[in-house]
């Protein structure tokens, strides 16, 4: 697949990209954010020559933008600018309606459209076998279970299409709720029949049916104890003048659990038929979040900072923009030119 770069560096674009929508509610920033997502999003969908759900994810983006604005207009009546203005005595919906409500609906809005666009390109360019080989070694029933269920989804999608277009061959035609009974239940029927199969499947290779070796209780007892290390060390750190203790207890226990998880994960075979090197795609992709970094945390004097905390309240203002931080948040489109040159 051509939009395979390194996981982590898709996880590390997924973390700078939230880290980049969290951080400011400057309506010029968050609009450059969601064109860079959408860009990859398009280049995405194209190499894997689907689309990723059965709706359109704009569509669905401005539908949540829209709900957004009037539900914070409605229960909101802050600001300066009053365009309406009800009854105080209704409930709820009474008193003033404001701009600067409707605009910072329309803000938290754009931001819930980010965070989805983001999850939607992280999880349609990485495969899932990649996800699962993250899971320590010590949880392979849990990365089992893991894969079946994140797989189940585009599963279903699939099956989706298939019984829709053998009932619209049929004749049928989707007009009301009615209408959908016919597709509804074989979808669910497939769903379980493909549930029994599984299982027999993995009852016939023998899935968990082993007895656990006499030594397994060492490492979870490990883990046990670094995890009531680390709870001690918090309780320790909330006391007045132990706060170096404190997060020293932390970071013991955070190391003593690792450790503990790398001796469980040695005790289970694992083999791996493909592993993931790092190519000049991923160093270009790193390169820009590497930016993105600097530009919203490093104190150089020519960024103004001050442009990511905007807010609407209590007057409506146009927020200011930043160039440098503008060019540097352009570095979230780039897995969108790896993949296009891995096109040619």
């Amino acid at each position: 697949m051509s939009t395979q770069l390194h996981t982590w560096t898709w996880l590390t674009w997924l973390a700078a990209t939230l880290v980049a929508i969290s951080v400011t509610r400057n309506l010029f920033y968050l609009t450059l954010i969601l064109l860079c997502l959408l860009v990859v999003y398009s280049f995405i969908e194209d190499a894997n020559q689907r689309g990723a759900y059965p709706f359109s994810l704009l569509r669905f983006g401005i539908l949540v933008s829209v709900l957004s604005m009037l539900f914070n207009m409605l229960i909101s009546h802050f600001g300066e600018t009053v365009f309406l203005t009800l009854p105080e005595e209704w409930p709820l919906i009474g008193g003033p309606y404001t701009l600067e409500a409707l605009v910072y609906g329309l803000t938290n809005g754009l931001v819930l459209f980010g965070i989805l666009i983001a999850f939607t390109d992280f999880n349609q360019a990485m495969p899932v076998r990649m996800l699962i080989r993250l899971i320590p070694r010590a949880f392979f029933p849990v990365a089992v279970v893991i894969s079946i269920a994140v797989t189940f989804v585009p599963t279903t999608i699939r099956q989706f299409y298939q019984i829709k277009e053998a009932q619209m061959l049929r004749g049928q035609r989707m007009k009301s709720l009615r209408d959908w009974l016919p597709l509804v239940m074989p979808l669910l029927v497939g769903g379980l029949e493909r549930a029994l199969q599984l299982s027999e499947a993995m009852t016939a290779r023998g899935f968990a049916s082993a007895a656990p070796k006499g030594g397994n209780t060492a490492h979870r007892l490990a883990m046990v104890v670094s995890m009531l290390w680390v709870m001690a060390g918090w309780v320790v750190s909330t006391r007045a003048g132990w706060e170096t203790l404190g997060l020293g207890l932390i970071l013991a226990g955070a190391l003593a659990l690792l450790a503990a998880l790398w001796w469980a994960g040695r005790q289970v075979p694992r083999t791996n038929y493909l592993k993931e090197k790092l190519r000049t795609g991923d160093a270009i992709v790193l390169m820009g979040i590497v930016v993105i970094g600097l530009a919203l945390y490093f104190p150089f004097e020519w960024i103004d900072r001050s442009s990511l905390y905007y807010s609407v309240y209590p007057l409506l203002q146009w927020p200011d923009f930043d160039p440098w931080i503008g060019t540097a948040l352009l570095g979230l489109g780039l897995p969108a030119y790896v993949i296009g040159l891995r096109k040619r």
